[in-house]
């Protein structure tokens, strides 16, 4: 039997993604948001109304950075989600945030947050809130690297939303291997 929870935005997984982007003087500014993924080879798109400061620095600039959250700043990553930029001017900051500048776009890479996509503005439609974004670039710091240069998951440790109960969870264990474990049923 199963139970029935209607039409609402809940699947498994929502990533836990951290969109930063320049205020017009050059402040960053960075949002929490879980509605997106990849939609073609270079392309992802995200879910984000217009009313967002993150958006209004996006299309000003035509650029912004995607790091995935982490289970080590997970209090930095729920603190950009739950103020606006519109609001507290240096939300950034206080989330305790570093921003280098990406050498591929004009936009802030969040020193603490080890994964990051650079990505320029490919289009946003204000009525569907639909951003597109042109991945540019896709960065990881050699902390979350293993001896051969491989992403290291578990280095890196991201994090998920969990929308029926509001929690993040810690991604990590493996359980197969992709391109492969299907290859015993043919």
């Amino acid at each position: 039997m199963r139970k029935n929870f209607g039409a609402k935005p809940l699947s498994y997984p929502q990533p836990v993604f951290i969109i930063a982007a320049y205020d017009e003087d050059g402040t960053p500014n960075a949002m929490n948001a879980a509605w997106g993924g990849i939609s073609e080879m270079n392309e992802i798109s995200l879910c984000l109304s217009n009313n967002h400061k993150t958006v209004k620095n996006i299309l000003h600039s035509k650029a912004f950075t995607i790091s995935m959250a982490d289970a080590g700043h997970v209090t930095a990553c729920d603190y950009v989600g739950l103020v606006s930029g519109n609001n507290v001017t240096d939300k950034f900051a206080r989330a305790g945030f570093h921003a280098t500048r990406s050498q591929f776009v004009d936009a802030p890479l969040i020193d603490e947050l080890a994964i990051a996509l650079e990505c320029r503005l490919k289009s946003y439609n204000p009525e569907t809130c639909i951003l597109i974004g042109e991945i540019v670039n896709v960065s990881v710091d050699e902390r979350a690297l293993d001896e051969d240069g491989k992403v290291d998951v578990a280095k890196a440790c991201p994090i998920t939303f969990d929308p029926f109960n509001n929690e993040y969870l810690k991604i990590g264990e493996k359980v197969g291997k992709a391109f492969s474990d299907g290859k015993k049923l043919k």
